[in-house]
């Protein structure tokens, strides 16, 4: 017997739904765990600010993708306005003056500088005739577009969020079709200049961060403390873990930021590599959900802003876990949807919700509500 189902609820990105509900189940099982079986502190909080964002996300889905054209702009310089605000009047967490405490949550701007970013470097692109595209015009607006809230990021200091934020702009920059030769030139100046913000941007616990995950035995009491901490959680849960509520690492403390930036090492820990794989493959389906709706957008626009939105979270996914197994040096970068904090959760699903968005442009412009949502 044939069962319609209701247009409002046929009508929604499913895909993206459940993998990002799944997401934050998960996240919402580890906290519960590392807080040794309780709802709180963070495991209730976490799964009531995904509820509302999730309904936020849903609401900005049904947002006309051709409204975000003429609030791109000011969206960054109100991004801009916040990250200057953020330098005179934020709080200081971890070393660095990124957040403002709006008392019922704090706030990180640089989390939506991000999607402000992708929005205006994809309207710019959309304009640019494509005959342009291998002059200087393509290349210093979206420089000085990007280098401006780079700058201030990185004076917070917080490089590691600045240099995801550099990361997304380069590769929306590769999308749009820039010729090879200015990535490879951009390329060798940034290998010329690391030694310059090595130097004289970074602080010396970030020095001794970048230098210490090449070999943390080195100061395994110091600032080879995470990486160790968090390969050992990973050693340790073998293929299957050692179950539910029994990791040792995260329970007794030894796994530092268990509940944010290493909460994959506790997830491993507890459920093993077959965790770890789940927990990669609901990432793996979400990013290929977003590239999927890319592809399928009508306009060069739609494509460039999803593809923009679908690379970024990529990058804070990656980076995240190539940071607990010791691939990269620990900047501080949430696990997207996973981690605790409302900052990161709410860019993440404003991103989901943009993306979703163009998912619904693209099923209303072709009138085919049967392809894989």
């Amino acid at each position: 017997m044939f069962v319609r189902v209701p247009k409002p609820i046929a009508d929604q990105s499913w895909v993206a739904i459940f993998t990002v509900t799944a997401l934050a189940l998960i996240g919402a099982v580890a906290m519960y765990s590392v807080a040794g079986a309780s709802l709180s502190p963070w495991a209730m909080n976490h799964m009531v600010r995904f509820a509302l964002f999730l309904a936020l996300a849903i609401g900005i889905s049904y947002i006309p993708v051709s409204l975000y054209k003429p609030l791109a702009y000011p969206a960054l310089g109100l991004s801009l306005l916040l990250l200057i605000g953020v330098l005179a009047l934020g709080a200081i967490k971890g070393g660095a003056r990124s957040w403002l405490d709006l008392g019922f949550i704090q706030l990180q701007p640089s989390e939506f500088v991000r999607i402000s970013l992708i929005c205006v470097l994809a309207r710019y692109f959309e304009r640019l005739p494509p005959v342009d595209t291998n002059g200087w015009n393509a290349v210093w607006p979206p420089l000085l577009m990007t280098g401006v809230p780079f700058l201030l990021i990185s004076a917070q200091p917080d490089l590691g969020t600045g240099m995801l934020l550099l990361l997304s702009a380069i590769m929306l920059c590769f999308f749009a079709g820039l010729p090879m030769k200015w990535f490879l030139g951009a390329g060798a100046t940034v290998m010329a200049v690391l030694p310059l913000i090595f130097t004289f941007l970074m602080q010396p616990h970030q020095q001794r961060r970048v230098t210490i995950f090449l070999n943390p035995q080195d100061d395994p009491l110091g600032a080879g403390y995470h990486i160790s901490q968090s390969l050992i959680a990973l050693g340790s849960g073998g293929i299957f873990g050692k179950g539910f509520l029994q990791g040792t690492q995260s329970h007794l403390n030894y796994l530092p930021e268990n509940h944010t930036d290493f909460i994959y090492s506790a997830i491993v820990e507890e459920w093993g590599l077959v965790g770890g794989v789940v927990v990669i493959g609901l990432f793996a389906l979400l990013i290929r959900w977003g590239t999927k709706v890319a592809n399928r957008a009508h306009s060069r626009f739609e494509k460039l802003f999803a593809a923009g939105l679908t690379c970024s979270l990529f990058l804070y996914i990656s980076i995240n876990l190539m940071m607990v197994v010791g691939l990269a040096p620990v900047v501080g970068i949430p696990l997207p949807l996973v981690s605790y904090g409302g900052s990161a959760m709410l860019a993440a699903m404003i991103t989901i919700g943009a993306i979703m968005g163009i998912d619904r442009e693209n099923r209303k412009s072709s009138r085919d509500y049967s392809y894989y949502r």
